[in-house]
């Protein structure tokens, strides 16, 4: 009796996870003042672990839509979206495919180009489940406010610091530390600040808000 052969991708992609780091957010945006993680820092911490596990990839455009725009300043812009198939082969030629959607917008002939770009290092992170740096990572916390915020002056944190509710929420938030597992460093990085005392009233319920949403720390149960 022949039984089924299980296809080696599986085991190809699992091997790759096992392998990745976390990618962190080491280029920065200097007209609108924000990090983040480029296409190349993605492939640059996959290639080795892909050529390893024998994986390779190939890409498809399923969908395409290109719109000219105006910048404020009169400009042309051309804004591209394409919807993009990504299939992860192997030797035995078995795949598994990544469909996603990519943006983007360029003054000149790129816009296509940063599209598929952003397509692919998304389809990559989500495929491997690269992890990242810092603690709360994600998209929804880049706002505007926070991003662009002033720092307090002198006076303004030594109210804060001898204010009851500022007090109580740095207690709230070494209580959450302790509960999830997160250190001091994650949340001064994810903020930055030069210490925890740095932070604002916003800013310590944001990161109060989010931890409580993490789960309790894993403690290891012993025979």
């Amino acid at each position: 009796m022949n039984e089924e052969k299980v296809p080696m991708i599986y085991a190809a992609i699992c091997g790759v996870m096992e392998d990745v780091g976390a990618v962190g957010k080491g280029d920065y945006n200097k007209s609108q003042g924000f990090k983040y993680r480029g296409i190349d820092a993605v492939m640059n911490a996959l290639n080795p672990a892909m050529i390893k596990h024998k994986i390779f990839c190939t890409p498809e455009v399923l969908e395409q839509s290109r719109e000219e725009r105006t910048t404020k300043g009169g400009s042309a812009l051309i804004y591209s979206v394409c919807r993009m198939r990504y299939r992860f082969f192997t030797t035995d030629g078995s795949y598994v495919d990544a469909v996603v959607v990519g943006e983007g917008m360029d003054s000149g002939d790129k816009a296509t180009n940063k599209a598929m770009a952003v397509a692919f290092k998304y389809a990559c992170f989500q495929t491997f489940c690269i992890p990242t740096e810092n603690l709360m990572d994600d998209p929804d916390k880049e706002t505007p406010e926070e991003s662009t915020r002033k720092k307090e002056t002198s006076e303004e944190k030594k109210q804060n610091n001898g204010d009851l509710e500022m007090e109580k929420l740095f207690k709230e938030l070494e209580n959450e530390l302790i509960r999830t597992g997160y250190g001091k460093s994650s949340i001064i990085k994810t903020y930055k600040v030069d210490s925890l005392h740095d932070m604002s009233k916003l800013q310590l319920k944001d990161a109060i808000g989010r931890l409580k949403k993490c789960t309790d720390k894993k403690v290891s149960n012993e025979a």
